[in-house]
């Protein structure tokens, strides 16, 4: 906790002092254009990743950065959907996964997860992802994926979790009338280096080849 007292004592005397005109300014509402939906490792920092100041994302996270599939049952990722798309008229959802995740991790063998009968449960939202990096390699029902398939099934819950994304009333709704954009990013602890695919694509790219167009117009306009 010590590290966490300094920081608040920073903040409080140099961060927030210096930014005081911004926080005047959310103090009476948010505006993002961004949800930004991510894993709940704690080396994942969406503001920092995309230099964003305070204001900008609306972040959910949880372990696997995982979307429910629509349903009658309310639940937490439900609701914070639903109000960024239908109240706050966010106009891109970005769906971040990352290297070496736990969670997926803990999803290539469930039998492991006896003990953490949540955890197991939750993971379950990962089976799609699971069962196709099984059916490309060949791999038996009754055999669990192994380690090697790791990175496949991190970009392969991705590409699953967008699809799950779609069956949301409110985001099918503006994706179909072009209101909304939905982007699929791998995020790559080591290197910092970020791959990215859109909602009707299954190949990941290379940050400045997914957003070249993007990159040109903000290198001119700067």
């Amino acid at each position: 906790m010590e590290k966490i007292i300094k920081g608040v004592i920073n903040f409080r005397n140099n961060v927030y002092p210096e930014h005081k005109d911004l926080f005047g300014t959310l103090a009476s509402g948010q505006s993002p254009d961004i949800l930004f939906v991510t894993c709940s490792d704690s080396r994942i920092d969406p503001n920092l990743m995309t230099g964003s100041p305070p204001g900008d994302l609306f972040i959910c996270r949880n372990a696997g950065n995982i979307i429910p599939p629509h349903s009658n049952e309310t639940g937490g990722m439900t609701a914070s959907i639903e109000y960024a798309v239908a109240v706050l008229g966010v106009r891109h959802i970005i769906i971040c996964g990352h290297t070496d995740c736990g969670a997926i991790t803990g999803a290539l063998n469930l039998n492991r997860l006896e003990g953490l009968p949540h955890v197991k449960e939750w993971l379950g939202h990962c089976r799609s992802a699971i069962e196709i990096v099984r059916e490309r390699n060949g791999i038996p029902s009754n055999q669990c994926l192994g380690h090697e398939h790791l990175n496949e099934a991190i970009e392969e819950n991705v590409l699953q979790q967008v699809q799950h994304l779609r069956t949301h009333p409110v985001v099918a709704a503006k994706m179909a009338t072009g209101k909304v954009q939905v982007h699929g990013w791998i995020y790559d602890i080591e290197s910092g280096r970020i791959r990215c695919c859109n909602q009707n694509s299954t190949t990941f790219r290379e940050f400045d080849e997914h957003y070249a167009e993007l990159i040109d117009r903000v290198c001119t306009e700067s």
